[in-house]
């Protein structure tokens, strides 16, 4: 660990910066307070010195040269959707603000690519590339995100049971080191052995090995059509037990979202409108599975959705509701998307993780969680990916003092990642690690791991000066 110290940005500092970025520099009170924290305020607020909206790869070279010379620390930021203070300036200094690069520069419709800047949004991109007859498959929950903050935490989603995360989709980048020095990685291929993979070792370093300032991805055919399942169960351990056996009768879905009764009703106070039922035949539904099937024949998915229908009406499902309509899809998966945000909107003190299990050990490790939460004066609400392991699980409370929330959920944040290694998983499925989960990341990677990531960083960063107290490196 190190113990570096960072000089404070100085006024002749700013005016270079002015020089390099004219009318996009603020400082003090011009600086807007939402650029002080993040979707998790729990974490607490970073107040930087000078705010930058950056608008090229040269105008971020210059900016990172001076600050390396001057040992300023510089924090990335895209559109502050984040869950674990990554894009937080907790040491003060510069903050690149990347939102402003947001144009698509361009379309490789022979090689199934497109050119972003950073601060595209995943919701602009994902609309842009259908009007061509194109998807981008990572679809996290907050469609909000810019996809250089996707890339920076190998981002996943709804869609990751069938078309993987984020990585899956990045062919190349041009990246910023901390020195102000240009690299590019990757290439517009499919396949590389080009010695050791830099390209990969971005992705997911969450803004604390260079800056991102263009990226290639990856784009596939859009599937012509889609059909979405509501499946009722009158419990949480028969909703879960049904998942793997999806899989095992070869069923594929393009996604598959479990979530429990009451973050159902959250989600239904928030947006006004009743999706999902509450009771059938007199019996009270305790979860659900949200399925949603793709392909390019609609006979060929009624057969796949005939198909699960049995599998799952024979695993005790109550029924299968089918949304087979445009509107019918587009509020299930609305109120899917909206959970967060009906929980933040009933909640004054909320944390989170998102940690990720093996398929056959989520109905076990669920089982754990919730009876581990009994222990605690918060409430434990969860939802997530069901189909590939990653759970969403919220400690809630409106009643507890700050320090005693904090202390509990520590508490219990430790028990359930404990529980998750022993079951084979591990403590992040796609939110990263930032600032608020640095200590269990070291607690649970093991003391070569953290050896070798620290490395790693070093090379990259020998000052400290990009995004520090990030990830595995306390500054």
């Amino acid at each position: 660990m190190g113990n570096h110290i960072y000089n404070k940005v100085s006024e002749e500092l700013v005016e270079k910066f002015k020089k390099i970025v004219p009318g996009k520099v603020y400082t003090k009170d011009e600086i807007n307070k939402d650029f002080f924290h993040d979707e998790m305020p729990i974490y607490g607020e970073g107040e930087p010195e000078v705010v930058i909206d950056v608008t090229t790869t040269e105008a971020i070279s210059e900016i990172m040269k001076l600050c390396y010379e001057n040992n300023i620390p510089v924090t990335p930021r895209g559109a502050g959707t984040g869950l674990t203070g990554a894009s937080v300036a907790v040491t003060g200094g510069v903050m690149l603000n990347m939102t402003k690069m947001n144009k698509i520069l361009g379309y490789d419709y022979e090689n199934f690519v497109v050119k972003v800047e950073p601060g595209v949004l995943l919701n602009d991109l994902a609309e842009d590339a259908l009007k061509q007859g194109l998807l981008y498959p990572p679809d996290p929950g907050e469609k909000f995100a810019t996809l250089g903050g996707n890339v920076s935490t190998n981002a996943g989603g709804m869609r990751a049971v069938k078309y993987g995360t984020t990585r899956d989709y990045v062919r190349a980048m041009t990246v910023v080191l901390p020195t102000g020095e240009i690299i590019k990685l990757g290439a517009t291929v499919s396949k590389t052995s080009t010695g050791y993979s830099l390209l990969n070792l971005m992705i997911g370093s969450e803004g604390t090995l260079g800056v991102i300032t263009e990226l290639t991805l990856k784009l596939i055919p859009a599937p012509k059509e889609t059909i979405s399942l509501i499946i009722p169960y009158e419990n949480l351990d028969e909703c879960i037990a049904t998942v793997p056996k999806f899989f095992m009768n070869h069923l594929q879905p393009q996604a598959l979202e479990f979530m429990e009764r009451e973050i159902v009703l959250a989600s239904e106070r928030y947006i006004g409108k009743s999706v999902f039922p509450q009771k059938l035949d007199g019996v009270d539904i305790g979860a659900y599975l949200l399925v949603t099937f793709d392909g390019n024949d609609m006979e060929a998915l009624e057969e796949i959705t005939e198909r699960a229908s049995e599998v799952v009406l024979e695993a005790g499902a109550l029924d299968v509701l089918v949304a087979d309509t445009p509107a019918k899809k587009k509020d299930a998966w609305a109120a899917r998307s909206s959970f967060l945000e009906a929980i933040e909107a009933e909640t004054k003190l909320l944390d989170e993780c998102d940690v990720v299990v093996p398929v056959n050990q989520i109905a076990p490790y669920l089982h754990y969680v919730n009876e581990v939460g009994k222990k605690y004066d918060f409430a434990v609400k969860s939802f997530g990916h069901a189909g590939d392991g990653n759970l969403h699980i919220y400690a809630c409370s409106n009643d507890m003092e700050i320090g005693e929330f904090k202390r509990q959920v520590e508490e219990f944040l430790i028990d359930i990642y404990k529980k998750a290694s022993e079951l084979g998983g591990l403590i992040s499925g796609e939110h990263g690690i930032g600032y608020g989960k640095m200590q269990f990341l070291a607690d649970f990677s093991g003391e070569v791991n953290m050896r070798l990531m620290r490395g790693i960083k070093e090379v990259f960063d020998p000052k400290m000066i990009l995004n520090p107290n990030k990830v595995c490196y306390k500054a």
